[in-house]
């Protein structure tokens, strides 16, 4: 199956051009150092071999990537972390944390093809709600008026009959504990860019695919994302379950 890509527009590049070119291009600085500088040679290998360890992680894929992710993933968020006041200087930085989350992406999709995940679980935001809409959607999905004015319908739907483990929350703490409690080992997890990169860093332990909101009306307020991506990272990354006995929901006063 082709990898569809993790954000409309945005690849992995700009992330991976920093992260792993960076240290090699400072490990290639270093051998070069330790050739024409004899009197050093020691301290530029030391420098170039620690370089290019920095660079390692970088080409970990499939079972040894997630064997590693923990420690992998803390790495990565410390540059990223470390390198966003630059990107925000010169006004990348949203394209700087997405990049990083679309690498993230990337290396699941390779690695969950092999093995799809058994327990997934999908995290979305209570701001895909419409504003107006009063269905207690944070006490149970399923008062959902599935009337397709956003997106929570169609999430309901896919819920019901694909057998999707689904929680929704109003706050990130709220959204952490039910993946700790959960204990999934694969979360699907739709955010605002800032939020991805925080759930990113803070669960580490966890595969996360990260989607992100659109932002049609600002921030935490009548947002969207692709459903189709959604559905797009169950199918390819969790394993099919069996056929589910459960009826689609009845709006009241529909048979």
């Amino acid at each position: 199956m082709a990898e569809p890509l993790p954000f409309p527009g945005v690849s992995s590049r700009l992330f991976l051009a920093v992260r792993r070119g960076l240290p090699l291009a400072l490990a290639l600085a270093g051998f070069l150092g330790a050739i024409l500088v004899p009197a050093g040679r020691l301290l530029f290998l030391i420098f170039a071999v620690a370089c290019l360890a920095e660079a390692w992680p970088t080409f970990r894929h499939g079972s040894a990537y997630l064997r590693l992710r923990p420690t992998i993933t803390r790495r990565d968020g410390l540059w990223v972390l470390a390198l966003r006041p630059l990107a925000r200087l010169a006004h990348l930085e949203e394209a700087w944390i997405l990049s990083f989350c679309a690498w993230n992406n990337h290396r699941l999709w390779e690695a969950f093809q092999i093995s799809p995940a058994r327990r997934a679980l999908v995290l979305l935001p209570h701001c895909i709600q419409m504003a107006s809409c009063k269905a207690q959607i944070l006490e149970d999905l399923g008062h959902c008026h599935t009337c397709g004015l956003c997106p929570v319908g169609d999430v309901v739907e896919d819920s019901l009959t694909r057998r999707w483990d689904v929680r929704i929350t109003n706050r990130s703490h709220k959204a952490y504990r039910e993946a700790r409690e959960f204990h999934p080992d694969l979360i699907v997890a739709v955010a605002c860019t800032d939020r991805l990169l925080k759930g990113l860093i803070k669960l580490p332990e966890v595969p996360s695919f990260a989607i992100p909101l659109s932002l049609p009306h600002g921030m935490c307020v009548d947002t969207s994302f692709s459903v189709p991506q959604l559905i797009a990272a169950m199918q390819a990354l969790v394993e099919p379950l069996p056929e589910a006995r459960i009826q689609p929901l009845q709006r009241e006063g529909i048979a």
